[in-house]
Parts: structure tokens; C-alpha cells; sequence
């Protein structure tokens, strides 16, 4: 079982509950659609291709589906979860026959060298910083050996207290900035070698945006 599992439930609640009161206004607006972001674009088509035939794909935090039935169509075997219920019945309503289901990134309970490649795009940065190592680290045990893991989030120092978000909805919710090199330093103690790295200076979030692509590594011959 995953050890993850120290996340505290009543945050995640918190979570959850706001991104139920987003969720229709997120599809509104369309921010899923990752072809209106020709860079971040670029950045998932690389990852799609070094993973592709390693084994499944699970798009952890995948709101309403729309990455999700993107990387299906580029014929990786793609499933997708996420926190919110809401977010889910977007995702099966939107993008009948793929496949999607309720769970959180610190729940997952993912067997050993299971998936090709995960992905946490735009998905980890709620997460408390003394709780992501271990989702990463769960992650990394999760790959298979040559597997990538890429993850899209917030650059910059300290955290931003949301009360509000996407027209005003009322949220309860820290984003949590990071910087390359502390994020490199996690994925490397979960055992990962980075690979690529893609900054953005602006973004439709109005923070700049940080990419990082990371490997399981090969067994030494």
C-alpha cells in the first residue's frame, strides 16, 4: 500500500470540493484543449512518443479528459484519474469509451512496474511539499524500467493562498510554486534521471510555467 496515504484527508476535501465548483467553468473556458499551447503541446507529443509501446499510461489529475483522449489518439493505452467527481463526469461525458475514474494522486496504490508513462500535468501542485516526494517516489516504483514520468506545474518561490479561481468561483486551495532545481532533487531521490526541461515565462494562468520530463532508468547490463 502506498504510504502516500499520509495525505490529510480533511485538505484533500477541501481540494476536491473546490475543483467540483470549478469544474464547469474549466470546461467552459476550454483550458483542457492542450492544442491551443504549441509549446506545452510540443512537450506532450515528445513524451508520447518515448513511451509509446513501453505499456499503459496513466494521466494522473486529468480534470476533464481532454489530455487524456489526446494522447489516446496518438495511440498510447491512456486512462485517466482524478480527485473530482465533477471533473470525471465532464471527462466520461465529453470522451465517450476511454476510461476514467475518482482517485486521488496520494491513493493510487500503483503496482510495481506497471505503466509506460504518468503523467502530473498541472495536477501535483496542491499537493503539501512534504507530501510530494512520496507521490513521486510511488510514481517512480510504478514506472517500468525506461518509463517516463512528465510533469507540468506552477514556476516560482512560495505558495499562493486561492480563495477564488476561474471567474470568481469561490476555492480553498494552495498552489505551490517550485523551482527546477527542487524539483529535479525530488525526482532524482525517487530514483528518476531527468531528460528535458521546458520553461515558460508566461502562461494562461498568468505564472510562469515549468515542464520536467524524467526516466525510470534501464537495469545496468
Amino acid at each position: 500500500m502506498s504510504s502516500s496515504r499520509s495525505a490529510q484527508p480533511a485538505d484533500l476535501d477541501l481540494v476536491r470540493s473546490s475543483y467540483d465548483r470549478v469544474a464547469d467553468a474549466y470546461v467552459d473556458l476550454n483550458l483542457g484543449d492542450i492544442t491551443t499551447y504549441p509549446w506545452l503541446r510540443t512537450a506532450v507529443d515528445g513524451f508520447a512518443a518515448a513511451v509509446h509501446g513501453l505499456g499503459p499510461v496513466l494521466d494522473v489529475g486529468c480534470g476533464p479528459g481532454d489530455l487524456t483522449a489526446y494522447l489516446a489518439e496518438r495511440g498510447l493505452d491512456v486512462s485517466g484519474v482524478d480527485l473530482s467527481p465533477r471533473m470525471i463526469e465532464h471527462a466520461r461525458r465529453r470522451h465517450p469509451g476511454h476510461r476514467f475514474a475518482v482517485a486521488s494522486a496520494t491513493e493510487l496504490d500503483l503496482a510495481d512496474s506497471s505503466y509506460g508513462g504518468i503523467l502530473g500535468w498541472w495536477s501535483l501542485f496542491n499537493l503539501p511539499r512534504h507530501i510530494l516526494p512520496t507521490v513521486l517516489a510511488d510514481f517512480a516504483r510504478a514506472l517500468v524500467p525506461g518509463g517516463h514520468l512528465i510533469i507540468g506545474t506552477h514556476l516560482g518561490d512560495g505558495d499562493i493562498e486561492r480563495t477564488e479561481a476561474y471567474g470568481g468561483i469561490p476555492v480553498t486551495w494552495t498552489t505551490h510554486l517550485w523551482q527546477p532545481d527542487d524539483l529535479r532533487t525530488l525526482l532524482t531521490t525517487a530514483g528518476l534521471d531527468e531528460v528535458a526541461e521546458l520553461r515558460l515565462p508566461k502562461s494562461a494562468a498568468g505564472v510562469p510555467s515549468l515542464v520536467l520530463i524524467a526516466q525510470r532508468p534501464q537495469p545496468a547490463s
